[in-house]
């Protein structure tokens, strides 16, 4: 009788246990049948968690490689030299406390209230520029202010992301350095170096023409300018000469990459161009035009007069120097980036841009059939800066720079060029500078009176407080450069390296018709 009990009990708990997985399984697909989708917000915070992620191991990678370079470079100077073991291990223990140092240093969170606004020196859609004095170092920088709401009004997030991306990854002497970026609660800020030199439009517009030889040296330094951010996979799509800023010393970088692209966008259609072209306002209009018929000396003489720097700011993203796939809304690579080079080198040397009118609709047709409209002055152009010209102003697939810089490099009327001297000689012109804070180079903007509140997350602590705006999420980047690394012992002996002579300008552009002259010693014009 006990072994029929424990036979039933035993087949009703099996039942039981089988109808109670069975429940189990149901509700489970219930649930699944029942769940809704993600929702666009939860989307957005994915993203921004998958971006922030990838770009802290990213620059973990990227520190790591550094320090990295930087004990192989104290090594083999240990190794040239004569030390005893003894020696060479306190200096190897003293250089990773440095770099401990160092890193602790990197940590430290910047924020506005570190720098002291001075000057302004630029005015945009979207915010300023003005120089600012770091108030612990006294270091002078750039300081670049953009406004959040509009950003985000306008749809300009990934444009600013970029802009961020492209100066934290490429590390050239051709561009602006950025030594670090943050935000508060209203506006994103960049932190560059402060170039005292003006831009290639001030320039121009006091020299109004170049010789070759001048222009040689500023478009070669502009080609690898470049060549810098193509080769990190990125299309600057604003080439112009408010964008060539001037150093001390007079030599080219390239600024304002708020419209640049990553080449992983490529075949870049509509949005992108009229995201572009509605920021440059193209689509503004003058009265204005210019009669075709007018003599190359009259339109040099019409361009002089009217092209003021009104102009210039009312046209941020000028249609002059645009390439035409562009204007036309095809599919575009890095290529219009070096139909922009040839519009400046035109502009050069000719005294005015190759499609210019005061109407920039005007300007966008006369692009668009290019092959009616591209003219050039007699007898002022030699034959190989024409020729190359012609070889940047031209349909994409003939364009020179499609397979990258090295095909303009090649081309004759650089024979003379030592690329890898370029910016080691002196410059045609050498900006007046009187210090640091001079911005006699840059235009005067009037300043608004703007009432200072106290902010009520203004003091140390409020570094430690998180935005919770997960649009600019990753943001915030530090440059090993903004560390004050010469407050650490023996730092600054470790990064001096030998300066190179700089070569005269004859000595790399000698003009093959004033041989003669060749062996006089160049002179520095100021600008």
């Amino acid at each position: 009788m006990e072994t029929a009990r424990r036979w039933f009990r035993k087949r009703w708990l099996k039942k039981k246990e089988a109808t109670s997985t069975s429940n189990d399984h149901q509700c489970l697909a219930l649930d699944l049948v029942n769940e809704e989708p993600p929702s666009n917000e939860t989307k957005l915070k994915v993203e921004a968690a998958k971006h922030f992620v990838e770009s802290y191991y990213k620059n973990q990678k990227q520190n790591q490689q550094e320090r990295k370079e930087r004990r192989n470079i104290l090594e083999n100077k240990l190794a040239d030299a004569e030390v005893s073991k003894e020696d060479k291990k306190n200096l190897l223990k003293n250089f990773e406390e440095m770099e401990t140092e160092i890193m602790r240093r990197q940590r430290l969170k910047m924020g506005a209230d570190d720098f002291e606004p001075l000057t302004m020196i630029g005015k945009g859609a979207f915010g300023e520029v003005r120089i600012c004095r770091e108030k612990t170092t006294g270091q002078v920088y750039a300081m670049k202010k953009l406004q959040k709401s509009e950003m985000l009004r306008r749809g300009q997030v990934e444009y600013v992301k970029s802009e961020r991306n492209l100066l934290a990854e490429v590390d050239s002497n051709c561009i602006v350095k950025l030594y670090c970026s943050f935000q508060d609660d209203e506006y994103l800020y960049l932190i560059m170096e402060y170039l005292p030199g003006g831009d290639m439009m001030t320039l121009l517009m006091r020299r109004e023409v170049l010789t070759e030889n001048e222009a040689k040296f500023y478009i070669g330094e502009t080609v690898l300018a470049i060549e810098s951010i193509h080769k990190h996979n990125y299309i600057h799509r604003d080439i112009k000469p408010d964008n060539l800023l001037l150093d001390r010393n007079g030599h080219v970088k390239l600024s304002d990459f708020g419209l640049c692209k990553p080449l992983d966008c490529s075949n870049l259609q509509e949005k992108d161009l009229s995201d572009g072209v509605n920021r440059s306002g193209v689509l503004q209009s003058d009265e204005l035009t210019l009669s075709p018929n007018q003599s190359q000396q009259q339109q040099l003489e019409h361009w002089r007069k009217n092209h003021s720097r009104m102009l210039a700011y009312s046209t941020v993203g000028t249609p002059d120097y645009i390439a035409p796939e562009v204007i036309l809304k095809r599919g575009y690579g890095v290529e219009c980036d070096w139909w922009s080079l040839g519009a400046i080198m035109y502009e050069m040397l000719v005294g005015y841009p190759p499609f210019h009118s005061d109407d920039p609709r005007t300007t966008c047709r006369k692009i668009a059939h290019w092959k009616t409209y591209l003219k050039f002055p007699k007898d002022k152009l030699s034959p190989e800066a024409k020729d190359l010209i012609c070889r940047l102003l031209c349909n994409v697939k003939q364009r020179l720079g499609a397979k990258g810089a090295d095909e303009i490099k090649a081309h004759p009327w650089f024979k003379v060029v030592e690329w890898e001297k370029l910016y080691q000689m002196r410059a045609p012109f050498i900006p007046k500078v009187n210090d640091e804070l001079d911005t006699r180079n840059f235009d005067k903007f009037e300043e608004e009176d703007q009432k200072t509140e106290p902010s009520p997350k203004a003091g140390p602590w409020r570094k430690m407080l998180q935005s919770k705006d997960i649009n600019f999420v990753g943001y915030t980047y530090k440059n090993y450069e903004m560390v004050d690394a010469n407050a650490i012992p023996g730092f600054v002996e470790l990064k001096q390296k030998p300066k190179p002579q700089r070569p005269s300008i004859n000595s790399l552009f000698e003009d093959e018709s004033a041989e003669a002259s060749s062996h006089q010693p160049a002179r520095e014009r100021e600008i």
